[in-house]
């Protein structure tokens, strides 16, 4: 009863007229950024935190979380009309949304994506309001080798689920590990794949591998193809979802908050992970399995709500342990530390009114988004009526801004465009893109909690295995791997190959 008597102290504050103009101005902020390929919600609060100096600080954090949210949906925006993720959370999205804009459904995926964003926002948020203390608890105790078992889970997982190849997917996962390489190792201080550039000595930021292997690949991609197909505009279709599409999408949208939620809330590499197991549990429920990869909405549905309460379940460790887990929790962070103020146990007995303003603001910004992006969901979709030669001009313009705003650096441009090469080499061969990009985003990650649980271990490998938690999840990679040999030895296992070969032919 405390925590809803502060709730509500919350919104009292959060409601009052100054308050709601700096939610909205973040919202809109955030959509607009976050549909610029490569220029997320991290930047966009990194570049404003200049102009809140003059701020109070509930209002300055109020316009950071409408931004956060705000980035996010615009991001699943570029990567379901254009296949050019704004940032790293909406990488799923464009695995179905896209087929589905290609079909003339683009509307459609916007709007379960934007119902998706609102639902997955208001059960984080309510679970951020009831749990925090217990998931905080929880997040403590994981150590290393949970880690590092929750990484190996998101590889295995995103090889053995995507395309017909297993072994394409291992080739796309070892290059992403491979740019994760570059740069300084942690532990030795030696440099890795630099080729003595100085520049490399900080590792190829995520976001350039992202917009190069997606933006620039696809561009050079469509390019490639312009001459032998008519490069007419997609329709966009009807623009509001029907009721087929909204039965199909219900359960998607509530079950994405209960895996987004608890991987936020622990610092497990922030919406990457569940938004992609997201799209595997809707993939094995579904009964129309062979929709996937040709645009199923619930592939939209299920990954879009996760990624929203995976936004919220970052707050927790952020607020109650001062630990960032995504790069919005650490802007966030050297935010409330330009105000003097420390996130961590003591900071709802301190900072109770700005805490619970900021988590009372996020309630308002999810239904400030719905109500804003809902109805623009054909003006999105409208994208797609642009003549391509001239879209694709703006995406490669756009995703070279974004990629030199990184650093400012003319070697950001250059990297960019030889990622591009490669992300346009791995369509030509097959080769799926999220396994490479899963890879640069946890690799680095993975090899550190590797070697820390070895250093703990004094070098025993059983020092890699022994928890509870990570006993269970390799039990999960295990399973995994041995379930698709144990299905090919049943009768119905022995035929699907012979039909999967027919429908190839046919097509």
């Amino acid at each position: 009863m405390d925590s809803l008597n502060l709730l509500l102290e919350g919104f009292a504050t959060a409601l009052t007229p100054m308050n709601l103009v700096w939610a909205a101005i973040g919202v809109l902020l955030g959509t607009a950024i976050g549909v610029l390929p490569g220029i997320g919600p991290a930047m966009a609060v990194a570049l404003l935190l200049p102009v809140t100096y003059a701020l109070e600080p509930t209002g300055a954090f109020i316009m950071f979380a409408g931004i956060y949210f705000g980035g996010m949906f615009g991001g699943s925006t570029t990567s379901i009309l254009l296949n050019t993720p704004g940032e790293s959370a909406a990488v799923v999205a464009a695995m179905e949304g896209n087929p589905m804009a290609r079909k003339g459904r683009g509307a459609q995926a916007l709007a379960a994506a934007a119902i998706g964003h609102f639902i997955g926002a208001v059960v984080g948020i309510a679970l951020l309001t009831l749990l925090a203390p217990t998931v905080a608890s929880l997040a403590v105790n994981i150590g290393a080798p949970d880690y590092l078992a929750i990484m190996v889970l998101a590889f295995i997982a995103v090889t053995s689920v995507l395309g017909r190849s297993r072994i394409r997917g291992i080739a796309s996962l070892l290059i992403g590990l491979t740019i994760g390489l570059i740069g300084l190792d942690e532990m030795t201080g030696q440099q890795r794949l630099t080729f003595g550039l100085l520049h490399l000595a900080d590792g190829v930021d995520v976001v350039i591998v992202a917009v190069g292997l997606f933006a620039i690949g696809e561009s050079l991609w469509v390019a490639a193809h312009l001459r032998r197909t008519s490069g007419e505009a997609i329709p966009v279709g009807r623009p509001w979802l029907g009721a087929e599409d909204v039965r199909r999408s219900w359960k998607p949208w509530l079950r994405g908050p209960l895996i987004g939620f608890p991987f936020g809330a622990i610092p497990a590499g922030g919406a990457e992970i569940p938004t992609f197991l997201s799209y595997v549990v809707e993939k094995r429920l579904s009964k129309r399995r062979e929709e996937f990869g040709k645009g199923a909405i619930e592939g939209v549905a299920g990954p879009e709500a996760t990624a929203s309460a995976s936004a919220a379940g970052t707050m927790v460790s952020m607020l109650t342990l001062g630990l960032p887990t995504t790069a919005v929790a650490a802007v966030m962070l050297a935010a409330f530390q330009q105000y003097g103020i420390q996130p961590g146990p003591l900071l709802f007995q301190r900072e109770s009114g700005l805490v619970w303003a900021l988590i009372a603001s996020m309630f308002i910004g999810s239904v400030l988004l719905l109500v804003l992006n809902l109805p623009l969901a054909p003006l999105w979709a409208k994208l797609l009526r642009i003549p391509r030669p001239y879209l694709y001009a703006g995406i490669l313009f756009f995703a070279s801004v974004g990629a030199y705003a990184v650093g400012g650096e003319t070697l950001d441009l250059l990297l960019l465009f030889v990622i591009g090469l490669i992300g346009f080499a791995m369509r030509r061969y097959g080769l799926p893109v999220l396994p490479a990009i899963i890879a640069v985003i946890l690799g680095p990650t993975a090899e550190q909690q590797m070697r820390r649980a070895l250093q703990i271990s004094d070098g025993d490998l059983t020092g890699l295995v022994n928890t509870p938690f990570s006993i269970a999840v390799y039990c999960v990679v295990a399973v995994i791997l041995v379930w698709p040999l144990l299905v090919r030895l049943t009768p119905w296992g022995r035929r699907a190959p012979a039909t999967e070969e027919r429908e190839r032919v046919d097509a």
